[in-house]
């Protein structure tokens, strides 16, 4: 199978600018264009171990960002196309790279609906999985990298995709978003942290995506059952508090902010009933990554022992 580091700089860049860079993340297929020179080098640095899907496929998402057009504009805004339309208004030049990776996780969050989606860091060691249910800022990102950076599998950074009726995850791997105080953590976590562009002053700050795809199996598509859902959250100054969540609340938190619940109606409360029940859930308070990490392996052990 052909990955996208088979392919030249020119190769990329002709793909890019003319019938479209078809890649497959997981069970999906993007079809990538942009003219942009920060588009094509953050894909050769964070998907050049990601597989190509034939350009005779069927791609899921045909997305374009490129230059927004207008006599105003002096090709100082950009725009993330999706079948051809426009999905958002100007974009900043600067922040290009950030918006490809936002637009592909909007294109899974919105369109497609075959599973129970969580918004939800995933991770996995040893055929079970992890996943973390998290609100912006709760640091669920940054320990999603150090755990990549320290043996485990990403399933996903963004979405805990749950086919219906089970309680597996279906693998998704991306880039890893981080943002501010993060990136510098994680370079300092781990000298093999592979980064992609920064994109400064973005509407969360400093952003960057670091290259997640760094297990033997990343790239595997079975689904993996879970076993953990840990609910973490960055607290600066406090001590690590680990503690058992009752299933009734964990089902409540995952729900609210699930991206199709409501929609599956009631085969979103089965499955989202069939995923906790399966699961041991917990609350992880942390305020640095090696009691974190040594928090979650324990956690593992128990799990896998029982």
């Amino acid at each position: 199978m052909s990955v996208l580091r088979d392919l030249s700089a020119d190769q990329l860049g002709n793909l890019l600018g003319d019938g479209g860079l078809h890649l497959r993340t997981g069970p999906y297929a993007f079809c990538v264009r942009s003219p942009l020179p920060e588009v094509r080098s953050g894909l050769q640095a964070l998907y050049g171990d990601f597989p190509l899907a034939t350009h005779e496929g069927f791609a899921d998402f045909h997305i374009a960002l490129k230059p927004a057009t207008g006599l105003l504009n002096f090709g100082r805004e950009l725009g993330f196309f999706l079948d051809g339309q426009s999905q958002f208004g100007g974009i900043d030049k600067r922040h290009a790279y950030a918006f490809l990776e936002w637009g592909m996780n909007w294109c899974v969050s919105v369109i497609v609906n075959e599973n129970l989606k969580l918004h939800a860091a995933v991770v996995a060691k040893d055929g079970v999985a992890m996943i973390m249910p998290g609100l912006p800022g709760s640091g669920k990102s940054t320990l999603c990298a150090a755990l990549a950076l320290s043996g485990w599998r990403v399933i996903s950074d963004e979405h805990a995709l749950v086919p219906i009726g089970t309680s597996c995850v279906v693998p998704i791997c991306r880039p890893v978003g981080l943002k501010n105080e993060s990136i510098p953590l994680i370079k300092a976590f781990s000298a093999k942290a592979v980064f992609g562009p920064r994109s400064e002053d973005t509407h969360k700050g400093v952003v960057a995506h670091m290259k997640s795809d760094l297990h033997p199996e990343s790239h595997d598509t079975r689904p993996v059952p879970a076993r953990l859902v840990v609910f973490p959250r960055y607290a600066e100054g406090e001590k690590l508090q680990l503690r058992r969540r009752t299933r009734s609340e964990s089902f409540m938190f995952a729900a609210h902010h699930s991206f199709n619940y409501s929609l599956l109606s009631n085969m979103g409360f089965e499955a989202m009933t069939t995923l906790v029940d399966a699961c041991r859930c917990y609350d992880l308070r942390y305020n640095d990554l090696d009691g974190a990490l040594r928090a979650v392996e324990q956690l593992h052990k128990e799990v896998t022992a029982a």
